[in-house]
This record gives structure tokens, C-alpha cells and sequence, in this order.
């Protein structure tokens, strides 16, 4: 092991997740951590290329709800509105209850079935479930003064927050809280009477970037490598991705000779874990008529936990990229092939036709649906194998001057 580029490693998480701290889009730290990625970048001698977007940072100053004889535990729901109000509680468990009540200046809570996943923003164009349209259109139709959903776990969808907000959207302009669904049931009891809700939310427009580097000339024959920067508001993001941050940076000084025939790109996305995926939407505006020349796409999301192997899936490759892969894995004992899975940036790509390799760990994988640690302060470095970060990276630097 290189324990010069051990060090690097070391440092690049200790920045991403210590100094500082709060990488979520549009806040002060999530430009500086694209700020940092870009400069040393430029210092591996890699030509940089900087995409800008809008976005909102969210400040959460707690919200509290109370009837005439009780308190109960409340959470402001992300990049939601605030308010400040007094109003009759009503309550409706599935679609046919929303769409079928009166609840014209109340307080509306969610519960059971209608709460059991986080709906997909109004504006999120990959994914968007019918179902999901139709709750947040009936909503915003409504005239309810405010929304409480009240909500169990869902590890696929959430990550291990519990319990997870239903509405995380900064399109959605009516104010939202949520809590478990335990006090959902005790809250259920106050139907018809009088509850006040005081969120103190507040939105805060501030700019966000991608950053990508680029090695060669071929344009038309681009291997795009992608890890997103961003991490959830609220969890130190060190699984979920200030590893793969850090494996493109690796890679960068592994190829920093790099004088293939190929184009290399290594994108650090700004967004997979923001309701509006701003910075893949930009990089898809700016690439909308290239898709075609990029030959694969390498996705990092989640790698290197302590436990386990790292999984590569392969989506679509071609038999002699089939047979590198192989041929990568006899040579490294760490990295085994893993399932397919859709939650992460490849499938952006797969959308458009391009070939993709996601790299990840397997326990995650494999634990999906009941992982309690993304998106939440359990996402620290104590559970990083840095030695997994340096065998990706050297892997995939032998993977790439092959192709």
C-alpha cells in the first residue's frame, strides 16, 4: 500500500466530512467541498470544466406542535416552508380520503397507508409514480393550511432516517412537518379539535456547481466516471459519497500520465441526494446531444464500508468489457460482481443508452431495503475502509488504460 496516497485519502475524507461538515446543495460547505475537488484537480494537471445551477440551502429551526392536552414530537419536513398557525386537525389514510374530504383551512395529517414512502418531488422527471402526482396535486388543491405526515421506516427509499419525511421538495410551497407513526396514532385521537403548529423553516437561495475533469481529445469517445459530492442535510455523508469523492480524486493522480486514445471525464455530481437533482439536470442540459459519444459510464455510490466487498454491477457492457471486469476481479480479491441496483447516478445514463458499471459495497446492496445508516450521523468515517477507496481506484485505473 502506498502510504503516500494513504495519507491523500485519509485527507481528502477527513475534509469532505469533518472540516466541513455540511455538504448539502446550496450550502456554504457543499461549495467549498466543490471547490476543494476542483483545485486539486487542477493540481493532478487535469483541464477542469465548472457547471452552475440554482439551488436552496435549508435552515431547520425545529417545529412544535401542540392540542389543548398534549405535545408531540414533530420534524420540519426538508426545504419546506415555516408557519406559524392554529387550526382544526383532520386526517386521511389513503387516496380516496384525501380526494373525497373538506379540508379547507385545516391541519391535515397523513397517515398509514398514503404515508408508507416519500413521495418523489412535484418536478423530478427520472421517476415519478402516478400515485405520487395525484397525492401532492390533491394537496396543493386542498386548501389545507398545513401537512403532518406521520410515517414508518423505508430503508429503500430513506435511507435509515427514522422516521422519514414524506415531503422533501422545495417546489411544494405548502408548509410540512412529520413525525412517527407511533405519535401519528396518538395525534389521530385530536381529529376535529383545535391544534397549534409552529415550523420554523427557512429557504436560502444559493448557488451549486459540478465539477468535472477532463483527459484527452477523443470527444467522441468519452468514459464519463461519476460520484456525487452532495450528502444529505444533517449526516456527515462519508459512505454516502465522500468516498467516491475520494476515489476520483485517487484515480486522478493514478492517471494524472494519462495520454490514451479515449476522453477521460471525472464528474463529481452535485445533487443525487437533493429533491431536485439540480446538478445531474445540468450536466444531462449540456450534454443533451452527446449522449451518444460516451462510451461508459463508471458510477461510485456508496463504497468502501468496513464490512464485506466492493460490488461491481454491470449494466448492458459489451462481452469484451465483460471479459475486463473479470479479468479485474481475478486480479483484485476485494471486488466481487454485485447485483444490479437503481438508486444512484448510472441510471441516468442507462436512460440515454450508455453502458454503465455502479460500483458500491455489497453489504449495502444486499441490505438495501433495511440499512439503517445512510442519510443519517451513523454515515461517518469510523465505518470507511480507506484501503477499499486506493483498490477501487487502482483498479479502475488498469480497467480504463485497457479499454
Amino acid at each position: 500500500m502506498d502510504k503516500l496516497l494513504y495519507q491523500k485519502t485519509k485527507n481528502y475524507l477527513n475534509y469532505f466530512c469533518e472540516e466541513v461538515k455540511d455538504r448539502s446543495v446550496g450550502s456554504p460547505g457543499n461549495r467549498r467541498a466543490t471547490k476543494f475537488f476542483n483545485n486539486t484537480l487542477r493540481e493532478l494537471n487535469w483541464q477542469t470544466d465548472i457547471q452552475k445551477f440554482d439551488a436552496f440551502d435549508w435552515e431547520n429551526g425545529g417545529a412544535v406542535l401542540k392540542s389543548a392536552s398534549e405535545k408531540y414530537e414533530v420534524f420540519v419536513s426538508p426545504y419546506s416552508l415555516g408557519c406559524n398557525l392554529k387550526a382544526e386537525l383532520a386526517a386521511a389514510s389513503n387516496i380516496k380520503e384525501l380526494k373525497n374530504g373538506n379540508f379547507v383551512d385545516e391541519i391535515l395529517l397523513l397517515h398509514g397507508d398514503i404515508a408508507k414512502e416519500q413521495l418523489m418531488p412535484k418536478n423530478f422527471v427520472f421517476y415519478n409514480p402516478e400515485e405520487h402526482q395525484q397525492i401532492i396535486s390533491l394537496l396543493e388543491k386542498s386548501g389545507v393550511k398545513a401537512v403532518i405526515t406521520a410515517t414508518d421506516r423505508n430503508a429503500a427509499l430513506a435511507g435509515g432516517v427514522y422516521p422519514f419525511p414524506m415531503i422533501e421538495d422545495g417546489d411544494f410551497d405548502i408548509p410540512s412537518v412529520y413525525m412517527t407513526a407511533e405519535n401519528g396514532k396518538k395525534l389521530l385521537a385530536q381529529k376535529g379539535k383545535e391544534v397549534l403548529l409552529k415550523s420554523n423553516s427557512k429557504r436560502i437561495a444559493g448557488p451549486g456547481y459540478n465539477v468535472i475533469g477532463i483527459k484527452g481529445k477523443n470527444e467522441s469517445q468519452r468514459i464519463v466516471l461519476t460520484a456525487h459530492i452532495d450528502a444529505k442535510k444533517g449526516s456527515p455523508g462519508a459512505i454516502d459519497n465522500a468516498t467516491g469523492a475520494a476515489v476520483l480524486l485517487v484515480l486522478a493522480e493514478l492517471l494524472r500520465d494519462y495520454d490514451g486514445d479515449k476522453m477521460i471525464e471525472l464528474v463529481a455530481f452535485n445533487g443525487e441526494d437533493y429533491y431536485s437533482v439540480p446538478g445531474q439536470m445540468e450536466y444531462i442540459k449540456a450534454n443533451q446531444d452527446n449522449f451518444d459519444s460516451i462510451i461508459l459510464n463508471i458510477n461510485i455510490d456508496g463504497a468502501a464500508y468496513e464490512e464485506g466487498n466492493t460490488a461491481f454491477s454491470t449494466y448492458d457492457l459489451k462481452a469484451s468489457l465483460e471479459n475486463k471486469v473479470d479479468e479485474l476481479i481475478k486480479n483484485y480479491p476485494g471486488i466481487v460482481r454485485g447485483s444490479k441496483w437503481a438508486q444512484g447516478d448510472h441510471s441516468i445514463f442507462l436512460q440515454y443508452g450508455v453502458s454503465a458499471v455502479a460500483i458500491s459495497s455489497s453489504w449495502f446492496i444486499d441490505n438495501l431495503e433495511t440499512q439503517q445508516i445512510t442519510h443519517t450521523k451513523k454515515d461517518n468515517l469510523e465505518i470507511v475502509d480507506n484501503t477499499k477507496i486506493i483498490e477501487i481506484a487502482e483498479a479502475l485505473n488498469q480497467f480504463i488504460r485497457k479499454i
